[in-house]
């Protein structure tokens, strides 16, 4: 049945319409002659054969138009899930990026603190050891140096 269906899936949507449309335009017409065939002398002889045919075609037609449609709705919904699906791309990229100046911008303030307490450590060096007892700037260097400077950041 797959094969069947690839075939059909080579045939260019509109061609497959408007065969569709017409079997069920043949099977309608030859259920009416069908019908009316009767009242013609020439084609009552035919009527056991024309309105079956007819309505097979009719309801084959149908069952086509319907597959058919069922097709279209999902090439729609295939292709609106894609459109999201780039969309979604689109806006993660944008996060990304937010994400990643974000980082840069916490690791730039972690080495400019970094820098800033090894520098008042080296200029502190002698008060700390000018009388061999832990200087006031002494403990406040090592605990400012043992702090997150991104929180710190926030908090002020």
């Amino acid at each position: 049945m797959e094969q069947i269906q690839w075939m059909f899936s080579i045939i260019p949507d509109a061609i497959l319409n408007w065969v569709y449309w017409a079997i069920i335009a043949v099977g309608i017409t030859g259920m009416f002659a069908g019908w009316f065939s009767k009242f013609i002398p020439v084609y009552g002889k035919y009527i056991g054969f024309i309105k079956p045919i007819g309505i097979v075609l009719v309801v084959l037609g149908v069952w086509l138009r319907g597959g058919y449609d069922t097709e279209m709705r999902w090439r729609d919904k295939v292709e609106e899930a894609q459109a999201q699906v780039a969309k979604a791309e689109a806006a993660s990229k944008d996060a990304n990026a937010k994400l990643e100046d974000e980082r840069n911008k916490k690791a730039k303030v972690r080495t400019q603190y970094i820098t800033t307490v090894k520098e008042r450590i080296v200029k502190d060096t002698q008060i700390i050891d000018a009388e061999c007892k832990v200087a006031p700037e002494a403990i406040k260097d090592l605990n400012d140096a043992a702090t997150n400077p991104v929180k710190k950041e926030v908090t002020k």
